[in-house]
């Protein structure tokens, strides 16, 4: 770690860098900031988001099965106005970055992140990540909470984001920027279809 991380001042992506490969680690307003390994909870709804809008969504746009135009991707490192989040899930619009971003951490902004809320990341999730997703201008911001089942879809406006969308796990919706297909929450929160 650098000399002016050691004293107490504020952390660094240069910090950040240093750090051991396979860590798990945001770097959110100049501190570190674990991020907890999801349980099966957690991994279920992630997977069950990523079930759901990677066939119709992530691959070349136009052409049978859905409108595509999307990489999606779960776990990645993104560098946001000088911070590194790991958001559950990102998405990036194929027509505005071409390939998907590969570098570590990305320095291309997603057209929109999914943060899948258990008890040990709410406040972060909720509000810190809220604010600065909107800081950094990030489109959509969805939040999948499993305490009280529901979706919430965010919307960037310049004062703040509006809640676009708030839905309970029974309900089947149609959530900005994937609204060209009907979801089913439940299976977005990671229950059977039926």
């Amino acid at each position: 770690m650098s000399g002016a991380a050691a004293k107490g001042q504020p952390k660094t992506i240069a910090d950040w860098l240093a750090l051991p490969d396979g860590h798990r680690i945001e770097l959110i307003d100049g501190e570190f900031v674990e991020k907890a390994a999801p349980g099966y909870d957690h991994g279920n709804s992630q997977a069950g988001t990523v079930g759901a809008l990677r066939g119709p969504f992530a691959r070349r746009p136009g052409g049978p099965g859905g409108p595509g135009g999307w990489w999606i991707a779960t776990e990645v490192d993104i560098a946001l106005d000088g911070r590194i989040f790991r958001p559950d899930i990102a998405g990036w619009r194929r027509d505005r970055v071409p390939e998907p971003p590969r570098e570590r951490p990305a320095a291309i902004r997603p057209d929109w992140i999914c943060e899948i809320v258990s008890d040990s990341n709410r406040a972060t999730d909720t509000v810190i990540k809220l604010r600065r997703y909107h800081q950094a201008s990030v489109p959509h911001y969805w939040i999948l909470d499993h305490v009280d089942r529901t979706l919430t879809v965010h919307r960037h406006t310049a004062d703040g984001y509006l809640v676009a969308l708030r839905a309970e796990a029974a309900e089947r919706v149609r959530a900005e920027p994937f609204d060209a297909i009907e979801l089913h929450v439940a299976v977005l929160l990671g229950d059977d279809e039926a």
